[in-house]
């Protein structure tokens, strides 16, 4: 994920949260297919073992997006009614 790549991500997860979305809007976020991609291929550099240090950053940085969006989530009121 270039710089650029990674900023997009922040940009996204910013305007999402910008515009107050409900929960179950929370619950189903995803970022861009665009971003969603370059990180795959990020991953898939990882796991060869070919990734450089600038990209080894970036896919950290994106870990600690990930851990947000998780915690966040975490945080919702739960909307599952039980089951009779």
């Amino acid at each position: 994920m270039s710089q650029a790549s990674l900023l997009r991500a922040y940009e996204e997860i910013a305007s999402f949260f910008a515009r107050s979305p409900s929960p179950e809007e929370i619950a189903t976020f995803h970022l861009s297919d665009e971003t969603v991609v370059r990180l795959r291929e990020l991953l898939e550099k990882n796991s060869a073992g070919t990734l450089t240090a600038d990209e080894a950053d970036e896919l950290d940085q994106v870990g600690h997006l990930n851990r947000m969006l998780l915690l966040i989530r975490s945080r919702l009121p739960r909307t599952d009614t039980p089951q009779v």
